[in-house]
């Protein structure tokens, strides 16, 4: 019996992690990518749009519909994170204007609300194109199926701020919207799994190794993120947060975690804290269901595996 697969739509900011989380969508069987929308964060919308038809061409899926959404947050002003992604979002690779930039559609929103039925949310971004939609039309939004976002932090430290994830972080009150309005819980990927999935130096090297326009791709835009991370955290290599989001939707035994209720700061010193109440201390319905374990190496397997076919034997070889 044939595998129905599962309609999707990537709600992104890209950004060099989101870039890796559409090609892992891209190479997975399980699910059908019927369009991308599109959302100020990393960079501005439009360059965020531009990236996301860079990686369409990347991964030969030009076929798939780009929208331009929301460039500006519910309230605050937008705070992007070129020190991160690099002038233009994707490191060190610079995206040349092309005719390809046609193919970007205006009207995120209304295909979001157009096309909610019997489909899945994939929100890696800041929240603000979900919250519009539920502005316009909560009943139509209320169809989607799941969204699955990453975003938040329930004890890990932040990544923008002492407490705070950059995506919930660019727009509190969005995430704070959202997470109110969507009649069953969110998941979330935060940055207490997120921050075990590095791409490590071998890991990087082993693209090199495997020598295909995905891989060198992958490569390239990476090394100004390993820069960015070795300045900001010590670390060795980057962490690839998006990606994990797409694998657990398609592999929910990736991870675990618990069901609880999430709140947002919106103001103050505190500005984007996702606060988990773990002891149901305001007796709130569960809104969330707040991921705290993953399994990293099987989730780096299954994303080198899916995207680079016929070597498998070299990855075996590293990863493990």
């Amino acid at each position: 019996m044939k595998l129905k697969k599962k309609r999707i739509i990537i709600d992104c900011d890209p950004g060099i992690d989101d870039s890796l989380a559409i090609l892992l969508a891209l190479n997975s069987n399980e699910v059908d990518l019927i369009g991308i929308t599109v959302v100020g964060g990393n960079v501005d919308a439009m360059k965020c749009a531009i990236n996301a038809i860079k990686v369409l061409e990347v991964g030969g899926r030009l076929d798939i519909p780009v929208y331009l959404g929301e460039s500006k947050p519910l309230v605050r002003e937008l705070e992007t994170a070129e020190e991160t992604h690099g002038e233009g979002g994707l490191g060190k690779v610079v995206v040349q204007k092309s005719e390809d930039h046609n193919l970007i559609k205006k009207g995120a929103i209304e295909f979001l609300l157009a096309n909610s039925s019997d489909c899945h949310l994939i929100t890696i971004g800041p929240m603000i194109n979900l919250a519009r939609a539920i502005q316009k039309d909560k009943e139509a939004f209320n169809k989607f199926l799941s969204i699955t976002s990453m975003g938040g932090a329930y004890k890990s430290h932040g990544n923008c701020s002492q407490v705070a994830e950059f995506n919930y972080w660019v727009d509190p009150h969005a995430v704070q919207l959202v997470y109110d309005n969507y009649n069953k819980p969110i998941t979330m990927v935060g940055l207490d799994v997120t921050r075990s999935c590095v791409l490590t130096p071998d890991y990087r090297q082993l693209l090199k190794f495997i020598d295909t326009p995905v891989s060198n791709f992958i490569y390239d835009i990476t090394e100004f993120y390993v820069d960015f991370h070795w300045e900001q955290e010590r670390t060795l290599g980057c962490v690839i947060n998006d990606p994990l989001a797409m694998a657990y939707f398609i592999d929910n035994t990736l991870a675990d975690g618990f069901y609880s209720n999430l709140e947002m700061v919106v103001e103050g010193n505190a500005v984007g804290q996702s606060m988990i109440d773990v002891q149901g201390f305001y007796k709130r319905e569960d809104n969330v269901l707040v991921l705290t374990e993953v399994d990293n190496i099987r989730f780096m397997n299954m994303f080198f595996k899916r995207l680079f076919k016929g070597h498998e034997k070299d990855i075996d070889l590293v990863i493990k």
